[in-house]
C-alpha cells in the first residue's frame, strides 16, 4: 500500500473553483439535505468527502465527487493519430483509488460500509473510455483489490462542454446551422428569456412555476426530480452566501414567456471555471417556438459575461447519435450547440465492510426498478 499524507482541514478553506462538485459551497449545501461534508489534504491535494446514512444510520456510504483529477486523454486526432495522449495505466489507477480509500478509512464514520469515486478522467470517445473501463476490472481482479466498477453513475459520465473562450459570434458559428436559426426564431416570434436569483422577492412564485413545468416534463419523458424546497433552497443559498459577501457560485433560474405564458425554465450554476445547465423544464405549448434553444444561448452568453471558460450541458446519453435510440432527440439538442463530447469512467466503489454487498444488490434492484419497470408501467 502507498503512503497517503491524510489531514482534515477546515471545509471552508478551498476555493471556489475547479468542479463545483468539489467546492465549499455545494458540499455544504447537501449537508442541507440529508449528507454529512469534510474535506481532507491527501498528499498535499484537497478533496471533499461525503457521507450519507441509511437504514436508521446503521450504515453509510462515503462518496467522493470527481476526485482525484487524472487526466484529460485524447485517443486520436483528426490529423495524426500520433499525437494521441497517453492512455493511462489501467493497473496503477484501480491501486491508487484503492491505497487512497484504505488511507481515509480511519478518518471516517466508523459506519462507513464503502467509499464511492467518481474520478476525474476523460476520454474523448465513449468506446475508449469503455475499453479502460474492463481493462480496469481485469487490473482489479489480477492484483485482488476490492475495488469494483458500480453499474450505478452518481455523476452523469458523458457530456458536452461549450468553450466560451472565444467570442459570441465564433460560439454561434460553431453550432449546428439549424440551432443557429432556430434561436433566430424565438427571438423572432417573440420568445423573451427572464432570469432570477434567490434574494428576488418573486423568487419563489417563479419556482412554483419552474417546478409546475417540471412535472409536466417528468409525465412527458418518464423522469423523476428533486422535491420543489431543494431547488427552492439551492438558488436562495446561493444568493445568500454572495449577498454576505462570499465568493461562490451563482445559481439562476431563467423562463422562457411568450405572451404571457411562461413555457419553459432552466437552472444554471455558474463558477470561475464552469458553467452548468443543472435543471430544465419545459411546457408541452409552444414548443414549435424553440423556447430551449433561446434559453441555453442566454445562460451561454450570461455564462460567459460572468467569466466561466466552458458551459456544462451536464448528461447525454453516449449511444443517443444512433437514430434508432429513445434519447436521440436529447443527444441532438445537446450535441448540436457545438460542444465538445467528454466521457468520464463513472463511480467505483471499495467495499469497507461485508454488508456492502448486500448494499449494492438492494441499489442495482432500485435502479432496474426505476429505469426499467416504471418506464414499461408508463409505457415508454
Amino acid at each position: 500500500m502507498a503512503e497517503y499524507k491524510i489531514t482534515e482541514i477546515d471545509t471552508s478553506k478551498h476555493p471556489n473553483d475547479g468542479s463545483f462538485l468539489q467546492t465549499p459551497f455545494w458540499c455544504s449545501f447537501k449537508s442541507r439535505h440529508g449528507w454529512t461534508y469534510r474535506r481532507f489534504s491527501i498528499n498535499d491535494t484537497e478533496c471533499a468527502v461525503l457521507n450519507r446514512d441509511f437504514f436508521k444510520r446503521k450504515f453509510s456510504i462515503a462518496y467522493i465527487p470527481l476526485y482525484p483529477k487524472l487526466g484529460d486523454i485524447v485517443t486520436q486526432t483528426a490529423s495524426d493519430s500520433n499525437s494521441a495522449s497517453q492512455i493511462p495505466d489501467a493497473a496503477s489507477i484501480s491501486k491508487e483509488l484503492s491505497d487512497i480509500a484504505l488511507a481515509l478509512k480511519p478518518y471516517l464514520p466508523k459506519n462507513t460500509i464503502a467509499i464511492r469515486f467518481d474520478p476525474d478522467l476523460i476520454f474523448d470517445t465513449p468506446e475508449a473510455r469503455d475499453s479502460f473501463n474492463k481493462d480496469f476490472s481485469k487490473a482489479a481482479s489480477s492484483q485482488k483489490l476490492s475495488i469494483r466498477k458500480n453499474k450505478v453513475d452518481i455523476q452523469p459520465p458523458d457530456s458536452t462542454q461549450i468553450d466560451l473562450t472565444a467570442d459570441a459570434e465564433t460560439i454561434m458559428s460553431r453550432m449546428h446551422s439549424k440551432w443557429r436559426y432556430n434561436i433566430r426564431l424565438a427571438e423572432k416570434k417573440g420568445v423573451t428569456i427572464k432570469k432570477y436569483i434567490g434574494v428576488d422577492s418573486i423568487i419563489n412564485e417563479k419556482l412554483d412555476k419552474f417546478y409546475e413545468l417540471t412535472k409536466e416534463t417528468n409525465a412527458r419523458d418518464g423522469n423523476s426530480s428533486h422535491a420543489k424546497s431543494y431547488y427552492l433552497d439551492l438558488i436562495k443559498y446561493s444568493a445568500e452566501k454572495i449577498k454576505a459577501g462570499e465568493d461562490v457560485p451563482l445559481v439562476s433560474l431563467y423562463i422562457a414567456e411568450h405572451e404571457g405564458d411562461e413555457i419553459a425554465s432552466i437552472m444554471t450554476l455558474f463558477s470561475h471555471d464552469e458553467s452548468i445547465y443543472l435543471y430544465g423544464a419545459s411546457s408541452n405549448k409552444k414548443r414549435n417556438l424553440m423556447p430551449n434553444h433561446l434559453l441555453q444561448w442566454t445562460a451561454m452568453k450570461d455564462a460567459k459575461a460572468y467569466g466561466s471558460k466552458y458551459y456544462d450541458m451536464y448528461g447525454m446519453p453516449p449511444e443517443g447519435k444512433n437514430e434508432n435510440h429513445p434519447m436521440h432527440g436529447l443527444y441532438m439538442f445537446k450535441a448540436n450547440f457545438g460542444g465538445r463530447n467528454i466521457h468520464r469512467i463513472g463511480s467505483f466503489d471499495v467495499p469497507l465492510k461485508s454488508v456492502y454487498k448486500l448494499y449494492n444488490m438492494a441499489e442495482k434492484a432500485r435502479a432496474f426498478y426505476h429505469k426499467v419497470i416504471l418506464k414499461k408501467i408508463r409505457g415508454r
